[in-house]
């Protein structure tokens, strides 16, 4: 439904609206179950119970045959078309780390990887470091690299190899290529600006500086030696639920992704993130994953 004609239907109510996302509960078929998939295999008398009383649809959250990420499939989710609300998924990121992201900052996804001699990439992931490790990483880079011409380097330790880095100061753009292969085997490659522009010449210029310096502190720390860094942004403005829906609107997540919409332009009050609860057997699985919960309040 296009903008404007939600607004003008929207109503001002007391009542209490609960949105319960099991991502990833359908899964997929299994061999082993008789090509069943884990919901219908598992055993689900309070879920059969809900859907006899309900009434029951399908959303598609981006289009037909679009098989959507975290972001976009939650922009849809909670009413945004993903189409027309572009959210990069390095501002998610920033937000879910509880950054306060500014307008004006290029927020990217980062992490630790492992170059050789030639500076190819061996390993995207660092061996998949601890958290400890990457934040003593972050700690080291953080310290030594603040500030790259008049730019402020932000950055902050997420789990395992992960980080998220933000750029903050005057004339960013977040048109920008990743500093990233996306396979073994290759060297890291120079971020270039995606459209034509000073901003984001010069957001690609201080992101190659910030791979370089940051390759040189880390040479002699094997296996996480050098940075990637992939889907640079800045946070976009668009109507909040309030405005929009005229629902004060909250959250709880278990994925930092998901729970960036606590400080998103969506949200009217803080959210929280919450502890996955742990695997316990191979079948059914257990998502183990994202659950967020909105709620007008």
């Amino acid at each position: 439904m296009s903008m404007g004609v939600i607004e003008s239907l929207a109503l001002e109510a007391t009542s209490k609206i609960v949105l319960l996302v099991m991502d990833g509960l359908g899964d997929l078929p299994d061999p082993g179950h008789g090509a069943r998939t884990p919901l219908e295999a598992a055993h689900t008398p309070n879920l059969d119970t809900l859907a006899r009383a309900s009434a029951l649809g399908r959303l598609t959250p981006v289009a037909p045959g679009i098989t959507p990420g975290s972001g976009p499939g939650h922009l849809g989710l909670f009413g945004y078309d993903p189409l027309t609300h572009l959210v990069g998924r390095g501002v998610l990121e920033a937000l879910g780390a509880g950054i306060d992201l500014q307008h004006g900052d290029v927020a990217a996804r980062a992490n630790f990887c492992t170059v050789d001699a030639s500076g190819v990439v061996t390993d995207r992931r660092a061996g998949r470091i601890a958290t400890d490790v990457c934040a003593r990483l972050v700690d080291k880079l953080r310290k030594s690299i603040a500030r790259i011409d008049d730019i402020e380097i932000v950055l902050k330790a997420g789990k395992g190899h992960r980080f998220v880095a933000v750029l903050r100061g005057p004339g960013l753009g977040g048109a920008v290529s990743d500093a990233d292969p996306h396979k073994e085997g290759k060297p890291v490659p120079k971020a270039h600006p995606l459209e034509a522009g000073e901003r984001n010449e010069k957001s690609a210029r201080i992101v190659n500086t910030l791979v370089a310096r940051a390759t040189e502190l880390l040479k002699a720390d094997h296996p996480a030696n050098a940075i990637l860094a992939r889907g640079f942004s800045e946070r976009p403005k668009f109507a909040g639920y309030l405005e929009r829906f005229k629902l004060k609107a909250a959250a709880i997540a278990a994925y930092r992704c998901i729970a960036a919409w606590r400080a998103s332009p969506a949200w009217t009050c803080s959210c929280r993130t919450a502890r996955a609860p742990p695997r316990r057997s191979p079948w059914p699985p257990s998502s183990g994953r994202a659950t967020t919960t909105c709620s007008s309040t």
